[in-house]
């Protein structure tokens, strides 16, 4: 009778396939040759290590400061770990690189190209991160700010069911014929989430074009609940193959092969993704524009976390901007590149290069962590760092005030600027200079979660002050007596 240990003895590894496989063997007395050849067929292939070197990429930044060589250096060593990644051919990095987590992370403003696979962990949480742009001509940017306030919605959650937008039936449909998709609190978030922005980086920006004169609406934010319910699933689904196929690769690079079933399951629920995230563009805009009753003169869009596929490549772009044709099947203008509330909002072409991969910078990124950030503006006060950083432009955010998301929590963006000049990544054919600006701000201030917390803590704190003060007044009792 065969067991278990005598397969680990041919070199076998021990798994789920061993029950099955023993049964079988058993049931018609394999053995010899007849055995050999059976378990050529049920064993599993060989794992797949990591390359013994690093993919080499494109470094299209440089610094300027300390702060931004200790960035860079960073961001280079977690490249050089993410590039021995089996499935990986080429990569690169932009000029707003900044680290997004632990070593071998893809960094903002990193671009991977891998053969044959999709990696949920590059395109992060935030599926479809995106820019849309609508020119509204001659409307006073002032009221197109004050109407998008009334209509957007920035923080956690949806929108109430009377404010809600209505999900195209296409959309839907595509839901609903996806596994990775058709949940319940799928479509649910689906409906709920049309129309929001969420919170972050996020922003609804109003400016004027430099060409024109003409006043742009520019909005940004991803998938929100939907995508990041199916980036949960996806990454799930490919810690189950990496740790079947490729043990050794981190598990934040872990990938679904693009010709399997999950992947091509994957790669369709990923459009339909994008498809409801443009949606959840256009309904702001077209509100807006309902409401002001102007005229849409011009309008695009461009994503800049997302995959895009050329054949048997995948480019996965975390904070990148498509600049090729081929990764945008919808496109209709120029590219979306913005910096910060204070700066103008670039729109840029440009070829695809050897260097550039296809791709521009999708912002200007940062040097410090959103806490680094807070911790260099101790001394002052939030009113006043705001003050101080958005003199000039009507500059709001939606819940309370963010220091992390003002201009000094940002690279500086003429270098940003220059550096796209200095690697060739983009050309820039137009600004939209800024009128103002709505962020989401920081909604957890305000939380309920925060609220109660806050409350147990005072509870605490004033039972301990009570019992502290009973005990005073036992002693003092005691003295006396």
């Amino acid at each position: 009778m065969i067991t278990g240990q005598d397969l680990i003895a041919k070199g076998l590894q021990p798994g789920k396939w061993f029950k099955e496989a023993l049964d079988h063997i058993n049931a018609y007395g394999l053995a010899g040759e007849a055995l050999e050849a059976y378990l050529a067929t049920v064993k599993p292939a060989p794992t797949i290590p990591l390359l013994a070197q690093p993919v080499s990429f494109h470094e299209n930044i440089s610094a300027d400061t300390p702060i931004e060589q200790d960035n860079i250096d960073y961001v280079r060593q977690s490249m050089q770990r993410l590039m021995r990644t089996p499935t990986v051919v080429a990569g690169a990095i932009m000029p707003d690189a900044c680290p997004a987590g632990p070593l071998g992370t893809i960094p903002v403003g990193g671009i991977v190209v891998a053969r044959n696979a999709i990696h949920p962990g590059m395109h992060s949480a935030d599926i479809c991160c995106s820019v849309m742009l609508t020119n509204l001509g001659a409307a006073d940017p002032k009221q197109v700010l004050d109407a998008a306030q009334q209509l957007t919605h920035f923080g956690p959650g949806g929108r109430e069911p009377d404010q809600q937008f209505a999900l195209p039936a296409e959309i839907e449909a595509e839901f609903r014929d996806n596994p990775y998709l058709n949940s319940r609190r799928s479509l649910r978030m689906a409906r709920e989430h049309l129309g929001t922005q969420g919170d972050g980086n996020h922003f609804l920006y109003v400016g004027i074009s430099r060409n024109t004169g003409d006043t742009m609406l520019v909005t940004h934010h991803g998938s929100r609940g939907p995508g990041a319910l199916l980036y949960k699933q996806g990454m799930k689904v490919a810690e189950n193959f990496r740790k079947a196929i490729s043990p050794e690769t981190d598990p934040n690079n872990a990938w679904i092969p693009a010709d399997s079933e999950e992947g091509q399951r994957y790669w369709a629920a990923l459009q339909t993704i994008r498809n409801w995230t443009k949606q959840n563009h256009l309904c702001l805009h077209e509100a807006v524009v309902q409401q002001l009753g102007a005229t849409a003169q011009q309008r695009y869009w461009n994503e800049h976390n997302f995959v895009f596929r050329d054949g048997e490549m995948y480019y996965h772009a975390k904070g990148a901007t498509p600049l090729d044709p081929k990764f945008m099947p919808d496109i209709t203008g120029p590219r979306i590149i913005p910096l910060n509330m204070a700066q103008p909002i670039l729109i840029v072409e440009g070829p695809t290069t050897a260097t550039n991969l296809g791709f521009a910078p999708h912002g200007a990124g940062r040097n410090l962590s959103r806490t680094g950030h807070k911790r260099s503006k101790l001394g002052q006060t939030k009113e006043e760092i705001f003050a101080e950083e958005t003199q000039g432009i009507d500059a709001r955010f939606f819940n309370q005030i963010d220091i992390s998301e003002l201009p000094s929590a940002y690279k500086n963006a003429a270098q940003v600027q220059q550096q796209i000049v200095d690697f060739d990544l983009a050309t820039v054919i137009d600004e939209i200079r800024p009128y103002g600006c709505l962020m989401a701000g920081d909604w957890e201030q305000d939380a309920p979660w925060r609220k109660k917390k806050l409350a147990r803590e005072a509870a605490k704190l004033a039972a301990t002050a009570e019992g502290a003060a009973d005990s005073q007044a036992d002693a003092s009792a005691l003295v006396q007596e």
